[in-house]
């Protein structure tokens, strides 16, 4: 069996926690904090993929936590979820905070599933694409090497 991907949620709403923890647990491994403070901790310790949290929050804002996530996290895909339209909130986030999606409640598990998988598609291609890159840069700098090693034995034989 391979291994679920990490999503953190983050919600000042318990009720919201359990039923985003209960509907998604047998898909994905769900992490949960009740504040930007307490979901920076979980990042501390815990390789997460997606981060989903809710806009209004009153310690910080979903778009100042994902702010705050980028410099140490750029790779995690990021959803701001919100029950209110804020179009100044999803300028900024878009700008500021680098969301995959913004996506009102009250949402539809079908629809947000459909969502989750697109944004952990894009992390598992981006992903991919930087092992490749790595790669082929390797290649790349043993050729240059061969390349040297071959000059050096023409040089030689002149």
């Amino acid at each position: 069996m391979t291994e679920k991907y990490k999503i953190l949620y983050v919600d000042d709403e318990e009720s919201n926690l359990r039923i985003f923890k209960m509907t998604f647990k047998r898909d994905y491994d769900i992490f949960t904090a009740i504040s930007g403070l307490e979901a920076i901790e979980v990042l501390k310790h815990n390789p997460i993929q997606l981060i989903v949290t809710d806009q209004k929050m009153p310690e910080m804002t979903g778009t100042e936590f994902l702010e705050k996530t980028l410099p140490d996290h750029p790779d995690v895909i990021r959803i701001i979820l919100t029950g209110f339209s804020d179009i100044e909130a999803i300028v900024r986030a878009v700008n500021k905070a680098n969301i995959y999606k913004y996506v009102t409640k009250p949402w539809n598990r079908e629809d947000f599933k459909i969502i989750i998988d697109e944004a952990l598609t894009l992390f598992q291609y981006r992903a991919n694409k930087d092992i490749k890159i790595a790669f082929l840069e390797k290649e790349n700098e043993d050729l240059k090497n061969q390349i040297v090693l071959l000059n050096e034995e023409l040089d030689k034989r002149k």
